[in-house]
């Protein structure tokens, strides 16, 4: 990959890259993975009935959650410190001002969203009495202590967060295919590895 690296004014490293790094991109479909994975398998437990299984699931749920709040750290943490590579000129010509509002808000949300759902869990998890033991082996701190009437406030909105995410990607992947099949413009080569 060509690329002519410099130092931003707050430190940031800008290049000319085209395509995302190694590591944006190994985080990125990881992660991507991960959370569909995590809210199919939460769709699945909620619906199962009281079980020593369905707790055993909540507990993996959990683990996974803390998991993908690392992940998302990482991700931010990359982010802020490597610049993203720049939209093509001629996608950003092509782009209605609209769209580049859509794509610049739809990736803030996620990140806020990344971090917002995990923490909830966590948050109701503590509240509940149920403190998180990251696989069984390294108990988390509890963020708060036990409440009920928190955990009965909190409980829907971990599900109404998990909800606008997952139509978050969605609609990141519906601009994904129609720039890939569409508008025919190449942009998601940037993302795939190679």
């Amino acid at each position: 990959m060509n690329t002519v690296a410099a130092t931003s004014p707050t430190g940031r490293t800008a290049t000319g890259a085209t395509r995302y790094s190694g590591v944006a991109i190994a985080l990125h479909w990881v992660l991507g993975l991960a959370l569909i994975g995590l809210f199919a398998f939460g769709l699945y437990m909620t619906g199962l009935p009281f079980s020593p299984a369905r707790l055993k699931y909540f507990n993996w749920h959990k683990w996974a959650g803390m998991t993908i709040l690392i992940l998302s750290l990482l991700r931010i943490f990359w982010r802020l410190t490597h610049r993203p590579p720049e939209l093509p000129a001629a996608v950003t010509r092509a782009m209605p001002r609209w769209q580049h509002v859509a794509h610049a808000g739809t990736h803030h949300l996620m990140y806020l969203l990344f971090l917002a759902v995990p923490l909830i869990g966590w948050v109701y998890s503590c509240a509940a009495g149920f403190p998180v033991v990251l696989f069984g082996l390294l108990p988390l701190p509890d963020l708060v202590g036990k409440s009920p009437e928190l955990a009965q406030a909190l409980k829907p909105w971990h599900g109404y967060a998990a909800y606008a995410l997952a139509a978050l990607v969605l609609l990141h992947v519906g601009a994904v295919i129609k720039h890939q099949f569409i508008d025919r413009d190449g942009l998601l080569s940037r993302m795939i590895p190679h």
